[in-house]
């Protein structure tokens, strides 16, 4: 998800029982809502902060909430979410980890897994796959990965229509 999209969910956004939430269309970049899938793992990790945050606030509304006195239970912003980003970045020697950083990772990986292009594109809530390109970073290893996959599955096609074939002109020859 984007910053921006991340600071504006609320509460009546998730649907636990699907481990779906909702991207509004008017907090998205390109105005067209989204549903997005979060992984089990995710849901435990969403349910104890949903726990942590009724002890900030119970009331319904935005989902991530300020703890600071100053701010106490107002919605996180985004300035306040990239400074937390930036602070944890920092504490990890990891001075170019971004607030976008995690977008990048996610379609990446979800291309490492096989998803289409456009399986892609719709799930970062892009018009084009172009745009999607942009953010999948696959190595020279991934990639011939990729290739050694297609080609034993090429290879084992190949072999079973031989047999075929094979299986066939036997036949054929016993008649």
């Amino acid at each position: 998800m984007r910053r921006e999209e991340l600071c504006s969910l609320r509460t009546e956004d998730l649907d636990p029982g699907r481990r779906t939430l909702r991207v509004r269309a008017e907090v998205t970049k390109n105005r067209l809502e989204r549903v997005v899938p979060y992984s089990a793992p995710t849901g435990v990790l969403l349910s104890e902060y949903l726990a942590h945050r009724a002890t900030i606030s119970r009331a319904r509304g935005p989902l991530f909430l300020s703890e600071s006195r100053r701010n106490l239970a107002q919605p996180l912003t985004l300035w306040t979410w990239s400074k937390v980003v930036r602070r944890i970045a920092l504490a990890a020697d990891l001075p170019r980890f971004s607030t976008h950083t995690t977008r990048h990772l996610c379609l990446t990986d979800l291309a490492r897994m096989g998803w289409e292009l456009h399986a892609i594109a719709r799930f970062a809530g892009h018009r084009s796959t172009e745009s999607t390109l942009t953010y999948i970073h696959l190595s020279g290893r991934d990639l011939a990965d990729k290739l050694a996959m297609g080609m034993d599955q090429i290879h084992a096609w190949r072999v079973e229509m031989l047999a075929r074939v094979s299986e066939q002109s036997t036949e054929t020859a016993a008649r």
